[in-house]
C-alpha cells in the first residue's frame, strides 16, 4: 500500500478539488456514449423479432435502419478519439499486474490492499481495450453487412460468420458498458460526478488514482 493511501486512510483528505477531466475529454465521453447508445438501441432490434418494438425509440424501423451504420462508424470515430488523448494513461504497467492478481480485495472494497493506480485502474484499462478491439471487429465486420455485394458470390458463405462475429462483439461491449455504469455510479462514488463536472476531491484523488493525483500536483505552483 502506498504511503499515500495511508494517508488518505489515516487523516482527513485535504480541502480543496482538482479537475479529472476537461471540458473536451466530456465531450468526447458523451459524445461516445450517446452514439453507443444509439446502436446498441437499434441494434438490439435488428437481432431479435421481441427487441424490434425498441426501434420505435429511434423514429421507426426503417430510419434506424438507415442510421445504424452511420451513427456506428461515429461511435468508432469516438473510439479512437479517446485512444488518440488517452493512450498513455491506458497502458497497462507493472502496478497493474500486480493489481489484477489482487482484484479480489478491490472487489470486496479493500482499495488500501492494491498496489496505487495512475490515472485509470487497471479494470478500467482493461475495459477500454476490450471496447476498443470489440469496436474494430464491429466496424469491419459490420462494413461487410452493410456493403454485402461487395462480397463475391463465392464468399456469401462468410455472411452468416461476419453477422456471428457482430453479434458477439455487439454483446460484449453491452455486457462492459453495464458494468462500466453500474462501477460508476454504484462502486466508485465521485466517478459520475467527474465525468459531468469534470472535478474530484482531492482525497478521491488520493484513495482512487494515487500515482495519478501524485502526477498532478507536483506541476502545482509551490
Amino acid at each position: 500500500m502506498s504511503e499515500i493511501s495511508h494517508a488518505v486512510l489515516r487523516h482527513e483528505p485535504p480541502a480543496g478539488r482538482i479537475q479529472r477531466f476537461t471540458w473536451t475529454e466530456r465531450l468526447m465521453h458523451w459524445y461516445t456514449a450517446v452514439t453507443y447508445i444509439y446502436c446498441g438501441i437499434s441494434g438490439l432490434a435488428f437481432f431479435s423479432p421481441h427487441l424490434y418494438w425498441m426501434a420505435l425509440l429511434l423514429g421507426g424501423a426503417p430510419s434506424a435502419r438507415v442510421w445504424h451504420p452511420i451513427v456506428g462508424l461515429g461511435f468508432v470515430a469516438g473510439i479512437f478519439w479517446m485512444h488518440h488523448c488517452w493512450a498513455r494513461d491506458l497502458t497497462l504497467d507493472e502496478d497493474d499486474r500486480l493489481w489484477l492478481k489482487n482484484v479480489k480485495y478491490y472487489i470486496k472494497n479493500e482499495d488500501e490492499k492494491l498496489p496505487p493506480q495512475g490515472k485509470y485502474d487497471a479494470g478500467q484499462k482493461i475495459y477500454y481495450w476490450v471496447m476498443l478491439g470489440a469496436s474494430i471487429l464491429l466496424i469491419l465486420t459490420g462494413f461487410f453487412m452493410w456493403y454485402p455485394e461487395i462480397l463475391s458470390r463465392s464468399m456469401h458463405w462468410a455472411l452468416p460468420i461476419l453477422v456471428f462475429f457482430h453479434a458477439v462483439a455487439a454483446l460484449l461491449t453491452i455486457g462492459g458498458v453495464m458494468i462500466h455504469i453500474y462501477m460508476s455510479v454504484s462502486n466508485v462514488p465521485g466517478s459520475l460526478k467527474a465525468m459531468t463536472e469534470g472535478h474530484v476531491s482531492r482525497g478521491w484523488a488520493m484513495l482512487h488514482a494515487p500515482k495519478w493525483y501524485a502526477r498532478i500536483t507536483a506541476r502545482e505552483p509551490r
